[in-house]
């Protein structure tokens, strides 16, 4: 089997990258090769909708079906790629077959990252990713009244604020000392702490997990002072690995991801590599290397990799955005935070509607917008130009930012 596209991973980006290459006229053979039996779905609803019962998976699909026969686009799904050797241009998938390649679109994101704790093993352990992992969650959710969540990222937080909504007891660890550091300031790690702790969650930080008590199923998580927390369950929400292993070891560069420069290339000749992780200079960074964890930024590669394979002039330099559900609060944020050095609180937290706008050096790099859908749309437009507005007018909700671009 040879293709003129082969895409690695079946999420967002190699969904889109698919979509997009058809949409930009590409006629060529395309092939999707992901490692779950599901044609490709949308993942944050995973840890909101889809936890809660409130959505279907059929609504989850990214597209019906039909869509992927209609277009042509070979679905070779339950597969996973253990392999690829640039020099034959294959890959090799964990069944031993081999597929040919005209150009290697590796969309694989990363798997969640795990305890290595004793006890990690345990039974009632789970991570949420796939769907899989909820469904696995869900149907033990009847005989788990004391639920224990480690980590307070985004995945953590919103998977306390259904199951607080399920009547279960929970607890929330995050070994930093305060919810959402590696994303948010303070005004607003303070803010859902707050939240979280007026919903009945026991949220603990500044903690550490010793290991995970329990015989074929987890009863306990054990802190390293010596605390025991019983628990019917644990959810482990500590961010992910990137799954780059087979392309590091075909020689790729990278280590935390694989690096790409701007058109989402990597060091390997035809291969792409896009989404959670692609290690990549992000102009909203300043130009650090990072890796985006969202299905915005697997989007936004994937539409510069379809137009660069079918011969356009592009490069990656999409605004970050991203957006979390808990309880009823729409926290949308544009822009990063990274090396801010001021915060600047729009509105009164009290009232829950607010939002903190992110500076360096005078600039507008980020805003953290709770409930103030007209604050993100207006403040993109801040982002995008770096602008220099006066911190006083930023700081009164009464002026439109839209004023101040």
């Amino acid at each position: 089997m040879t293709y003129d596209v082969v895409i690695v991973g079946a999420g967002h980006g190699g969904a889109q990258t698919a979509i997009a290459l058809r949409q930009n006229g590409f006629a060529g053979s395309i092939a999707m090769i992901g490692d779950e039996p599901e044609l490709p779905y949308e993942r944050p609803p995973l840890s909101k909708d889809y936890l809660a019962g409130d959505k279907a998976f059929e609504r989850l699909l990214i597209r019906p079906p039909a869509f992927w026969a209609e277009r042509e686009v070979v679905m070779l799904t339950g597969h996973r790629v253990v392999a690829v050797d640039p020099g034959a241009a294959t890959v090799t998938t964990d069944d031993g077959a081999t597929i040919g390649y005209g150009t290697l679109v590796w969309a694989t994101g990363g798997a969640p990252r795990r305890l290595s704790c004793p006890g990690h093993h345990l039974g009632g352990v789970h991570a949420i990713r796939a769907r899989a992992d909820v469904d696995r969650l869900v149907a033990e959710l009847p005989d788990a009244a004391r639920i224990v969540v480690i980590g307070a990222g985004y995945i953590g937080l919103e998977a306390a604020a259904v199951l607080t909504k399920f009547g279960k007891q929970v607890t929330v660890l995050e070994a930093q000392d305060r919810v959402l550091a590696r994303v948010a300031g303070a005004a607003l790690s303070d803010f859902y702490a707050a939240e979280h702790r007026a919903h009945g969650v026991d949220l603990r930080l500044g903690v550490t997990v010793d290991r995970l008590d329990g015989d074929a199923r987890v009863s306990g998580v054990r802190l390293a002072d010596g605390t025991l927390l019983p628990a019917d369950m644990v959810i482990i929400g500590i961010g992910i690995d990137p799954a780059v292993a087979p392309l590091i070891g075909a020689g790729a560069a990278g280590g935390n991801g694989v690096a790409v420069d701007a058109q989402c290339r990597t060091s390997l000749p035809d291969v792409f590599a896009i989404g959670d992780c692609a290690l990549h200079a992000n102009v909203f960074a300043g130009g650090a290397q990072i890796r985006l964890e969202s299905a915005q930024n697997a989007n936004d590669m994937a539409n510069v990799v379809a137009r660069t394979i079918v011969g356009e002039s592009t490069t990656y330099a999409a605004v970050p955005w991203f957006w979390s559900n808990q309880y009823d609060l729409r926290l949308q944020t544009v822009g990063l935070a990274i090396g801010h050095d001021r915060a600047i609180v729009r509105g009164d937290p009290a009232t829950r509607r607010f939002s903190v706008i992110y500076l360096r050096d005078g600039h507008v790099i980020a805003l953290d917008c709770v409930n103030m859908v007209k604050d993100y749309v207006q403040g993109r437009k801040l982002v995008e130009a770096g602008a220099a507005p006066d911190p006083h007018a930023l700081a009164d909700p009464a002026v439109p930012l839209k004023e101040l671009a």
